[in-house]
């Protein structure tokens, strides 16, 4: 690459990793060209309808208005997840995303909730948690300093779109084609240009793929190989159908266990996202569909498709000069809406690791390191979920507990357990969300750090009451969900439908 002339940046893909890899790098690095090559015969699985507060961040570095956001995107928004039946049949718990009451410079809150169970005076641990108790009264509004974590249900679709306008409104050009070959540098092994079924030739300097579980560069040219999870993730299928609301929608997702994999419910302003997720070797097919269509409350508005998917990860991200982002770069289960997380992920650090000039091998390797570190920790966080869990009632769930966790995980669990402390790598993340899920999956702390002890009974009782009735306080005062989006955000209906998307990835 010469620094004296732009760089071309050929994005092979789109949905929405092309298109948030085509805003991103449009709208924010300078003396690039930004080409995205997509065919409108190619249905994109529609990754991601539920999402974590992480993207709140990406979009307020590309200026993106939100409300705007919300009405082109038919969005509500999402204070965390419902884990129906996971601790055991018929057992709740929710996964919020703020933080759980207060902590002091020596212990967690976790450590005065623990002791507070013990003497009979403290409730459900979520009673701390002010996103907890907003969703449980299907409550919403922005807060001043940011004082309420969200999140977002979004049509996929929809969103690739107004990325797209984003995207070509800074300069980004959109190809119509499929691509029928990737041609290599004979020497260097890099990629130089793609070649469409048209004939036409697409050269660049960096090629960022983004053809879904293809992986047409990557694998398909590259051969980069891939590193498979299913010995710990056993889930290898999903089947989505979208349909229409029967009511007004809450500010979470709803994840539902059955015997064999587990179910979403992602509401919409127009709609209803619904889908199974589940292993072939424990449920045909045709069981986990009905399954699905029988627990649905609204009309389907399209038919249900399968989608298969292989749990893994890429074993380079960053290959020569070709960056997999999205489904090219593997799966994780949806369980915990991340991937638009690691899209955006991918793309930030793209942006911060830029090869102006070249490409660089400390770049690669930092970038590459970068991302393992935060696909592992994911990981890790997903297993917990079937690792630690009360259910014996079918071969599936016996299964998942029978393996041995990875060594990380293992070693958070026993901590936890043990001590009722919690490991945290710094910027993690997951952070207050490993005691959120490890207690709703029924791990209780054996015990708690001895500081607690300082407080009396009487004090302890009052300082555990008086956080929940302020997070009590502070809902009282906000208005319901839905009339909060009537008000900020509403958007008028849509006619057309999207591709049915692969839950909350």
């Amino acid at each position: 690459m010469n620094t004296n002339r732009k760089t071309k940046v050929v994005i092979a893909g789109g949905g929405t990793a092309g298109w948030m890899a085509a805003a991103g790098l449009s709208r924010l690095i300078d003396n690039i060209d930004v080409v995205l090559v997509e065919s409108d015969e190619i249905p994109t699985i529609g990754v991601g309808e539920a999402t974590i507060p992480t993207l709140v961040y990406f979009h307020k570095l590309m200026k993106i208005d939100e409300a705007e956001f919300l009405r082109a995107t038919q969005a509500t928004f999402k204070l965390g997840i419902n884990f129906e039946g996971w601790r055991n049949v018929d057992e709740d718990y929710f996964h919020a995303f703020g933080h759980t009451g207060k902590d002091c410079w020596a212990a967690g809150f976790q450590h005065f909730w623990r002791r507070g169970i013990q003497l009979g005076v403290a409730s459900d641990f979520g009673d701390y948690c002010l996103e907890r108790v907003t969703a449980k009264y299907n409550k919403f509004a922005h807060l001043p300093k940011n004082g309420l974590n969200y999140a977002y249900h979004i049509d996929a679709g929809l969103y690739a779109k107004y990325l797209r306008k984003i995207s070509e409104s800074h300069g980004c050009e959109r190809v119509e084609g499929k691509i029928d070959e990737v041609c290599l540098n004979s020497e260097s092994g890099f990629v130089e240009a793609l070649i469409l079924e048209s004939g036409k030739k697409i050269e660049g300097d960096l090629f960022l793929d983004c053809t879904g579980q293809r992986a047409l560069l990557i694998e398909g040219a590259l051969k980069t190989g891939f590193q498979d999870w299913d010995s710990w993730l056993k889930n290898d299928r999903a089947i989505a159908v979208q349909t229409k609301s029967v009511g007004h929608p809450v500010p979470y997702t709803r994840s539902i266990a059955h015997p064999w994999g587990w179910q979403w419910r992602i509401p919409l302003q127009h709609r209803v996202g619904n889908g199974i997720v589940f292993s072939s070797q424990y449920v045909s097919e045709d069981e986990a569909r009905n399954t699905l269509l029988s627990n649905i409350d609204g009309e389907p508005i399209t038919d249900a498709r399968l989608i298969k998917f292989r749990t893994g990860t890429r074993t380079k991200h960053w290959n020569k000069n070709c960056i997999a982002i999205g489904l090219s770069s593997g799966f994780l289960e949806p369980l915990e809406s991340t991937s638009i997380h690691l899209i955006q992920e991918s793309v930030l650090k793209l942006m911060r690791l830029f090869p102006h000039g070249q490409v660089r091998d400390c770049d690669v390797d930092e970038f590459n390191n970068q991302i393992a570190d935060e696909i592992k920790r994911i990981k890790d966080f997903i297993i917990l979920h079937y690792f630690v869990t009360n259910r014996s009632d079918s071969k599936y769930w016996q299964d998942c507990q029978a393996f041995e966790p990875p060594e990380e995980l293992a070693h958070r669990i026993k901590l936890f357990k043990e001590t009722g402390r919690v490991f945290l790598v710094n910027d993690e993340l997951f952070q207050d969300s490993w005691m959120q899920v490890m207690i709703g999956q029924g791990l209780v702390p054996e015990t708690y750090h001895p500081i607690v002890d300082n407080m009396s009974e009487q004090d302890l009782a009052n300082f555990l009451n008086t956080i929940k009735m302020a997070e009590r306080n502070k809902v009282s005062a906000m208005p319901e969900h839905f009339q909060y989006i009537q008000h900020y955000c509403s958007a008028e209906e849509v006619s057309s439908v999207t591709e049915p998307a692969c839950a909350s990835k």
